[in-house]
């Protein structure tokens, strides 16, 4: 099978994730070409990741990629995502699908009405730490002897924004429902120690924001968001989640809950990597897993892992249409995030969801 073809559009840190996985799997992918704004950026990126650039959109499309990744800033995103998937071409968005509510409809509308290919790469539930715990929530053959009830609350501390909405809706095992939302956003002083380029050694104080939000769900099932940015990069500031249900209790890396005979049992959580992905597990992630530890660790490699997963997914997409996240979700995702925002806009007021386009009748 050959490997499946693609172009970045864009060329930040975030792009970068998929350079490196598409060096890092060479037989499963191949990078045709990474669009770059400036000639200057372009020749930088040229000599640093040894990969073909090019600034010309004509040169992309003459290629023709398997399948074209969006990965621009968020303001942007929507408009790549729209020109590319008018084009023809399967895309693979990043996160989140589009700031604006009308934004969010006229991607769904290009599903609907133009027959566009639009996936998001929403990749949270597929880290293999946290697809561990998912196992038993979602249930299958291996979990369903548990017999763990359904959940119905979730302390979220561990991923912000519509990335967050979305761990939310997994660990709460459902889709879509109406939601109303109250928060308030807090500022504390915090010393710095990590960033996305290193340790961080010399002191610096700054004020960092911190989101708290109540969801109620519909059907009861309740959820607590708490997160602030610093939590991504910092070694005195951990990340957590506390999922429960009647009978059990997922708390960062272990699993509690009564057994067959109603006595109190537990599971200690480790990387879970899906058989269907098995050609993605390397020499490095196998090291990554054998030095785990006790703790919830969302780490850069399991990042890559879950994108890859995607990238890998989008091939039944293309040839089957399957969707490897579906597009509503997303929507959903980006939707309840603009809530999140106004919730916290209006301190002490209750923001309510609506009905979208995209939600099922």
């Amino acid at each position: 099978m050959n490997p499946l073809s693609f172009i970045i559009i864009g060329s930040g840190w975030r792009a970068m994730f998929y350079v490196r996985i598409a060096k890092k799997y060479p037989h499963l992918f191949r990078l045709q070409y990474m669009l770059c704004r400036t000639e200057e950026k372009a020749e930088r990126i040229r000599k640093e990741q040894r990969i073909p650039v090019t600034l010309s959109e004509v040169e992309c499309e003459k290629a023709r990629p398997d399948f074209v990744v969006a990965a621009v800033t968020k303001n942007a995103v929507f408009d790549v995502t729209k020109k590319w998937a008018l084009k023809g071409f399967p895309v693979l968005s990043e996160t989140p699908a589009a700031m604006e509510l009308w934004q969010l409809k006229e991607l769904w509308n290009l599903k609907q009405n133009k027959g566009a290919g639009i996936q998001v790469a929403e990749q949270y539930h597929r880290y293999p730490l946290l697809a561990a715990g998912l196992r038993y929530i979602i249930k299958n053959t291996e979990t369903a002897h548990l017999n763990l009830a359904e959940p119905y609350a979730v302390t979220l501390s561990a991923a912000h924004d519509y990335h967050g909405i979305s761990l939310i809706r997994h660990l709460l095992h459902m889709k879509m429902e109406p939601v109303k939302m109250q928060g308030k956003k807090y500022t504390f002083p915090v010393v710095e120690t990590d960033s996305r380029y290193g340790a961080v050694t010399d002191g610096t104080v700054k004020d960092r924001d911190r989101t708290r939000i109540t969801m109620e769900f519909a059907s009861g099932k309740t959820a607590f968001y708490d997160f602030s940015g610093v939590q991504y990069h910092s070694f005195i500031r951990a990340r957590h989640l506390n999922v429960q249900g009647e009978n059990w209790e997922w708390n960062d890396t272990v699993l509690r809950y009564t057994d067959e005979n109603n006595c109190p049992a537990e599971k200690k959580l480790t990387p879970f990597f899906d058989t269907a992905y098995e050609t993605l597990v390397s020499k490095e992630t196998k090291e990554n897993n054998r030095q785990w530890s006790p703790f919830l660790k969302l780490d850069e490699w399991q990042d890559e892992y879950a994108i890859a997963s995607m990238m890998l997914d989008m091939r039944a997409f293309i040839e089957e249409g399957k969707e490897i996240y579906p597009l509503a979700e997303s929507l959903e995702d980006a939707y309840l995030w603009i809530l999140m925002q106004k919730a916290v806009q209006n301190p002490g007021e209750a923001v309510k969801s609506e009905t979208m386009p995209w939600h099922a009748p």
